[in-house]
């Protein structure tokens, strides 16, 4: 493990959601409203419309999914700049951008971010007293890794 990233009392949440679950996480904010406004958001195109519009706040949008917006909130996970994912998949579906789908959901993994795909993971990690608190992430160590011989 190398040094903790530190998560501030502030967090930066990237909300997300697939066409069939943007119903369930705006429904899911509404009952939270409070709990989020205090936190900096992050949404991919769609998603962060309908969501400025039913919190009243500004909300950092970046592309649609399928137009590279999962590849830049992994991007920003991977820069350490997201500290917490909300990602309303859909699982009955197959989405044009499966691959950035797996790939955003494999960063939050390597980098040990808290997620959750669902609105039961969500209330949980919601009403977590971390959310109003600071919280050592731990890292691993990629040295190795990135040290790693790499054969021509």
């Amino acid at each position: 493990m190398t040094a903790p990233r530190v998560l501030q009392e502030k967090k930066t949440i990237a909300l997300v959601a697939h066409d069939h679950k943007k119903d369930d996480l705006i429904a899911w904010i509404g009952n939270n409203k409070e709990k989020l406004i205090p936190h900096q958001l992050v949404a991919t195109g769609t998603t962060g419309k309908l969501i400025e519009t039913h919190l009243g706040v500004d909300v950092h949008k970046v592309l649609s999914g399928p137009l590279g917006g999962d590849q830049q909130i992994g991007s920003m996970i991977a820069n350490g700049q997201i500290d917490i994912v909300i990602f309303f998949w859909d699982p009955m579906e197959a989405q044009p951008h499966d691959s950035d789908v797996k790939a955003l959901l494999r960063l939050g993994v390597v980098w040990n971010i808290p997620m959750a795909c669902c609105p039961a993971t969500a209330d949980f990690l919601i009403s977590s007293a971390y959310m109003a608190s600071t919280y050592e992430c731990q890292q691993t160590d990629y040295t190795a890794y990135l040290k790693r011989r790499i054969e021509p």
